[in-house]
């Protein structure tokens, strides 16, 4: 029990060294990667019958989702950001079917959506990720 406990903490710290240190492209990275972990223990959790840990995992994937539409940039994100606030509402609402109708389906799919954007948005060149960052910086 104490070996799990330390793991806990140690995850917590370098999560929190990862997200101090990170440009907005890997802050976004570790959101999509956030989603992916809290369902894939939310489908574990549901398997086990654990009502109350699923819920909770799929709450904060649903609380991330929030994190990913709050970044979107409508006005220079144009259709694109559009198209993803409209996609990550979706999956919010499949995630809360999942939920309360004990469907593993649901959250797979939302799990193939995010893998869709997580590829997206890992295609991204380096130097597109780096003349962002500038601009940012500014």
């Amino acid at each position: 029990m104490q070996n799990s406990a330390a793991l806990n903490q140690y995850k917590q710290v370098s999560t929190k060294a990862a997200i101090e240190s990170a440009d907005p492209h890997t802050l976004i990275q570790l959101l999509i990667n956030g989603v992916l972990e809290r369902l894939n223990s939310a489908k574990f959790h549901m398997l086990e019958n654990n009502v109350a840990k699923k819920g909770e995992n799929i709450s904060k994937a649903i609380s991330i989702l929030d994190g990913l539409r709050a970044s979107l940039d409508m006005e220079k994100g144009g259709e694109m950001a559009e198209n993803l606030e409209g996609l990550y509402d979706y999956m919010q609402r499949q995630l809360l079917k999942a939920n309360y109708h004990n469907k593993s389906e649901n959250i797979d799919e939302v799990i193939s959506l995010m893998n869709e954007i997580r590829s997206g948005w890992m295609a991204i060149p380096q130097d597109v990720r780096n003349e962002y960052k500038t601009k940012v910086e500014k």
